[in-house]
């Protein structure tokens, strides 16, 4: 009897190949975009799932009170976590872990500029990078103590046992024995390093992060087997009240527990001080559009199978009347839907591996094919289960119930029921859609409102060098032969990067203050002449300047502080910064030096030209960079020759702060595009079989005098109403999703009235382009042979 089922079914797919291809071809792309998401989110999901000690891994988080609201940060004082260990009876490791940056090593003549970080013994105890040479005791447990990555010891000693027991010059300023040789870290980690060095090494170089007052540094700790993080959370809130004189009613700093599997999904601290969001964000939306594309390649399927369903009803009748009982056709039914989906699989597969490296381009990832894993063929075989089967339930539902009496005497007629039910799945399918259009074009708008938005500063032919080695103490060198250099209009200094200052504080004070309010202000140390190159306006007062020898004690501020500060007058007034007394003698416009999601914060700006960290701001001239680059690679070098040059374009890093909208931005182009496609195939189809069904009436009009023109309207028209009630659907919701969307950014576009115009002006020409073949084509047919008698 199977064996039947699958003859009638082959015999059925062969004989009408177009509908069959329609509804295969929409599967099978429904289901690889469904599956091309499956592992994005599987491959975001496991991030930081794989370290053995996962359930009682946590990271410290603070919440830190300003002004009457609460700021999240997993920044902590340097000395936090050892304390934590040793007052806290619950925590079994912990580990202090800062700065990530690149930095230069050598050995002999190979340089080589490497990414990594500082952290304490414990570390390699509580997370699972596992080791090929030393042990995890002893592996950061000395001053002099450093782990390298594989690659980094195949770099430098040709193996990971060559490397032990040998010396790396840090920086040209000191030596580091590798003590363990650690496995490449894995992609699926948020942790990302090519070395780390003993913690203690960091406290000796920076003091700042021995004082409890400054954070930085992050902090992780392993609980004992059966201890509760909740507790533990309870236990370390008030923490610090003991250990940090600085804190007053105003100012307090409460610490939490957040695990590390759930970092990377949940890295946005929310208005209570605690992460809520984040990449997690982006894991539910494309789940989401997954399951929309899946839904509408399985509306296509319902909607072609019912639709000809006139054609198999004399098979059902005799079956029926030979004694095939319901539940039996609704099995044989279903059970075609699944053999079309299994074709639809084979082809997913197909362009999944034809695919995927396109993807990876896309979501800048690693994912690799997942053939080898039997979950996934096991997740394959669900997938293509409950595909057939929400696909093919309704038509077998409605074929099965076809009388034999009506069948057999040729009376059939499909109801006006299950018209109106291909319409509804028709406004369904399209209405989702137009949501994926609309979504597309807000995203769009957001991604370009970001990257043309006038931040305040000009970030074009602006670069960046980071001060390392000999270039501390040869800035002043380097700035006054860099200004003599072709190509290069302006050179300044900041201790952050121009797309990101960092530093916070609430240790400032001025005349008139409220002693029970603390203000966060953001605070920079920056050279003379930072104002010009960053192409910065001041809206009052003067820039620092040689000329005024008191200028080391003077501060610039923005509008924000200006506005939280309460000065009519600011020039000269009196303005103080951890203790140290001096005088406002500018105020800056307002600009972005964050993020777009965030409000622009008040600001501080102090003299710091002789620190020994921070970048080189370099204002090149339009047109001439390249030169500019050029010749200051070479000044570099001689300059700093133990050391590789470096550069970044603000522009480009700029960019990089908006990865994942410029990935959302991508995808949601891509989907709404195949989503889109995919509803054009069912329409096709829907189209086709109207105008089969209506070949005779389309006959007599052209018979009685119709137009071509008129007929071509006749078949459109209700195609087009049915798009236009998707519209109508779908609009107020996909403005409510967008808009809940938008929230996230604090600067951000508008949801025009043309964005739903535009979504409906395409719906319509693309379901129009879609139906205009089929209706021209029926439209233009000769009536002798329509109306010629069977």
């Amino acid at each position: 009897m199977i064996r039947n089922y699958l003859k009638i079914a082959w015999r059925n797919l062969w004989r009408n190949k177009f509908f069959s291809s329609i509804n295969i071809l929409g599967l099978g792309l429904g289901m690889a975009c469904s599956i091309l998401i499956m592992l994005w989110v599987q491959n975001e999901l496991s991030m930081n799932a794989f370290h053995a000690n996962g359930a009682r891994l946590y990271i410290v988080t603070e919440r830190q009170y300003y002004d009457g609201k609460v700021h999240g940060q997993y920044a902590v004082p340097g000395v936090l976590a050892n304390e934590l260990k040793r007052q806290i009876p619950d925590i079994q490791c912990a580990s202090q872990w800062g700065f990530n940056n690149d930095n230069t090593f050598q050995v002999d003549d190979k340089i080589i500029k490497l990414n990594g970080n500082f952290a304490d013994s414990d570390f390699f105890k509580m997370f699972s990078f596992p080791l090929l040479q030393g042990n995890a005791v002893t592996a950061l447990n000395t001053p002099v103590s450093m782990a390298i990555s594989h690659k980094m010891a195949n770099e430098f000693f040709g193996s990971a046992q060559a490397a032990m027991g040998k010396n790396i010059r840090y920086n040209n300023s000191k030596d580091f024995k590798v003590t363990a040789v650690f496995e490449d870290v894995p992609h699926n980690s948020s942790l990302q390093f090519d070395y780390l060095i003993n913690w203690p090494s960091f406290l000796k170089e920076n003091d700042w992060a021995k004082q409890w007052g400054n954070n930085g540094p992050n902090a992780f700790v392993m609980l004992y087997p059966g201890a509760k993080g909740e507790l533990v959370d309870k236990k370390i809130t008030r923490f610090l009240d003991k250990l940090n004189k600085e804190q007053n009613k105003a100012f307090r700093e409460q610490l939490g527990l957040q695990k590390v599997s759930d970092v990377y999904l949940y890295s946005h601290f929310g208005d209570n001080g605690r992460p809520d969001s984040g990449q997690i964000e982006y894991v539910h939306l494309f789940s989401f559009v997954a399951v929309l594309i899946m839904l509408i390649a399985c509306i296509n399927f319902m909607n072609l199978t019912t639709a000809r369903s006139v054609k198999r009803a004399k098979e059902i009748g005799v079956r029926k009347v030979v004694g095939a009982l319901r539940p039996v056709l609704i099995r044989q039914f279903i059970g075609e839907a699944i053999m079309l989906t299994f074709i639809a699989l084979v082809i997913a597969i197909l362009l999944v591996i034809v695919l995927l490296p396109v993807f990876n381009t896309i979501t800048q990832k690693q994912i690799d094919y997942p053939f080898a894993n039997y979950r996934f063929w096991i997740g394959m075989l669900l997938l293509t289960l409950i595909t057939g089967f929400i696909s093919g339930s309704y038509p077998a539902l409605f074929l099965s119930a076809f009388k034999p009496v009506s069948v057999l005497k040729g009376t059939l007629k499909l109801s006006s029921g299950s018209a109106w039910f291909r319409k509804g799945l028709v406004v369904f399918q399209f209405g989702l859609s137009i949501l994926l259009i609309v979504g597309t074009i807000v995203i769009s708008k957001q991604v370009n409102y970001i990257q043309s938005k006038d931040l305040g500063y000009d970030r074009e032919n602006l670069l960046y060098v980071p001060i390392e080695g000999d270039l501390a103490k040869n800035y002043n060198i380097f700035k006054n032969e860099a200004m003599n250099m072709p190509g290069i209009m302006d050179v300044s200094r900041m201790s952050d990067a121009p797309i990101n200052f960092g530093s916070t504080t609430g240790g400032v004070n001025w005349e008139g203050k409220d002693p029970n309010v603390n203000i966060e202000f953001t605070q920079v140390s920056v050279g003379y002449d930072f104002t010009k190159t960053m192409k910065l306006q001041l809206v009052a007062g003067r820039d620092y300047s040689r000329d005024f020898a008191t200028d080391s004690l003077a501060y610039i501020i923005n509008e924000a502080a200006l506005k939280r500060i309460g000065y009519k007058d600011p020039i000269n007034k009196p303005f103080t910064m951890w203790g140290k007394k001096g005088k406002i003698i500018g105020v800056l416009k307002d600009f972005h030096f964050n993020s777009l999601k965030e409000q622009i914060q008040p600001l501080v700006v102090r003299l710091g030209d002789t620190v020994h960290y921070g970048n080189i701001l370099v204002r090149t001239k339009s047109g001439q960079t390249q030169q500019a680059v050029a010749t200051l690679e070479k000044l570099c070098k001689e300059l700093n020759p133990k050391f590789t040059f470096t550069y970044y374009f603000t522009d480009k890093e700029y960019q990089k702060l908006y990865n994942d909208e410029q990935v959302v931005g991508k995808l949601s182009k891509t989907f709404a595009f195949l989503a889109i496609f995919i509803s054009c195939l069912g329409l096709l189809g829907l189209a086709m079989f109207t105008a089969e069904q209506r070949v005779k009436e389309i006959g007599i009009r052209k018979v009685l005098g119709a137009s071509v023109s008129s007929l071509f309207g006749l078949l459109s028209t209700e195609f087009i109403i049915l798009v236009g009630i998707a519209l109508l659907i779908a609009s107020p919701l996909a403005w409510y999703f967008m808009n809940e969307w938008l929230k996230a950014y604090t600067y951000r576009t508008d949801i025009d009235w043309w964005v739903f115009a535009l979504a409906a002006v395409l719906s319509i020409l693309i379901a129009l382009v879609t139906v205009s073949f089929q209706a021209a084509k029926s439209a233009l047919m000769n009536p002798v042979k329509s109306l010629r008698s069977e």
